[in-house]
């Protein structure tokens, strides 16, 4: 059984799902933009099943307790402050970690800032942050492929865009991959004032000032060939930006949505990595 959590931090308070008993190996799960946790349902429902406790939050803008307006207030550092204050305040010691779109992004930063918290660390779609970035500069595919990021941080025009004709633009983001009533779910999400602000002002908040190093946790990276966002340039790389144990995944003929549109492959591989480490 999923259920329903509210996570209280100093910056708010984080809504959740979560399953399995409290005593279990603790797992928690990021989701990306333009999602919400319930995009870890699958994943979440069968963790517990297997004696896990896998708590998936709505992170900050997606959550109403924690939506700061300042675009500022979305920096990494913030993000991944809320990691930790969340691990804290359900008294998780050290963690596994898995994220996907921006929640990989975050994932990443958190494993280079905080590897003594983490047990693990597994990624779905995105590639380590440093690879992104030479990839970006050097490789022409990925150059492009990135190139609505620059879009999206125009203020308010995006949200206009996304939301008229019945949300028509953000509901194309999804490519026809994702199930229908999630979509639904997420369009209506974003669709209560100043929640897509809130999302968009992940990508609005600077760059991190800081460099990302090498990982040193045991990491799983899952890619998948029919990705739109991420090339295999910045996935292939991102192998070198690993000193710890590594494991890299290809899904084939599977889109960016991956967690939603192969559910039962991204579970099966990370309830491996799990168990390896």
């Amino acid at each position: 059984m999923i259920e329903q959590l509210s996570i209280p931090t100093a910056a708010g308070s984080f809504d959740a799902i979560a399953a399995g008993p409290e005593d279990g190996r603790p797992v928690l799960l990021l989701h990306g933009f333009p999602e919400a946790a319930v995009e870890w349902e699958h994943q979440v429902a069968t963790l517990g099943v297997l004696g896990y406790r896998a708590v998936a939050p709505d992170q900050r803008g997606y959550s109403p307790g924690v939506r700061p307006e300042q675009a500022s207030e979305y920096g990494i550092d913030d993000l991944v402050g809320d990691v930790l204050a969340i691990a804290d305040r359900l008294g998780w010691n050290d963690f596994d970690l898995v994220g996907h779109d921006w929640g990989g992004a975050v994932a990443w930063w958190t494993a280079d800032a905080h590897p003594g918290r983490l047990r693990s660390l597994a990624v779905v779609s995105t590639p380590h942050p440093a690879a992104l970035a030479e990839a970006m500069k050097t490789d022409e595919d990925q150059h492009l492929r990135s190139a609505y990021m620059t879009e999206w941080r125009q203020t308010r025009v995006t949200e206009r865009r996304m939301l008229d004709d019945n949300a028509e633009a953000l509901r194309r983001i999804f490519d026809w991959k994702v199930p229908p009533s999630k979509v639904e779910e997420y369009v209506q999400r974003l669709s209560e004032p100043g929640a897509l602000t809130a999302a968009l002002n992940w990508y609005r908040a600077g760059r991190p000032g800081g460099k990302i190093g090498p990982i040193e946790v045991p990491t799983l990276y899952i890619w998948s060939t029919e990705d739109a966002a991420f090339g295999s340039t910045a996935a292939l790389d991102t192998a070198n930006r690993v000193t710890g144990p590594y494991r890299f995944e290809m899904i084939e003929d599977v889109s960016h949505w991956v967690v939603e549109e192969a559910p039962e492959a991204v579970t099966s591989l990370l309830v491996e990595h799990l168990s390896s480490h």
